[in-house]
């Protein structure tokens, strides 16, 4: 997975355009990163995902563009553009792209 650095004297931004999608991969690019949680931009190929794996904080997905199945304790969601769920702290999760799909990950530590 490739990470890129957001410059933050970019202060206005439309996500979608912050990253482009790759063939066969999963792109991110950190917009905020700070003690408390951190926000991330997501670009996922079709069919590429992230496997089942928790987190010691909870984290809020808002689809940007395209669809994602997300399974949360083995529960299968999916979700479209313009849709956001929360995966609870602790809970394992996986996420796959139904198709080409952004998203933004936004992590709040307690």
């Amino acid at each position: 997975m490739k990470s890129k650095k957001l410059n933050l004297k970019e202060n206005r931004n439309n996500l979608s355009s912050l990253l482009k999608y790759q063939n066969n991969a999963v792109v991110s690019r950190e917009i905020i990163k700070k003690e408390t949680g951190t926000v991330t931009l997501f670009a996922f190929d079709k069919g590429q995902g992230l496997s089942e794996h928790t987190a010691p904080f909870d984290a809020l997905v808002y689809i940007i563009d395209g669809a994602a199945e997300i399974v949360i304790s083995g529960k299968s969601h999916t979700i479209k553009k313009g849709e956001m769920i929360i995966m609870p702290a602790n809970k394992p999760h996986a996420l796959k792209a139904i198709k080409k799909f952004k998203m933004l990950l936004v992590m709040i530590k307690d």
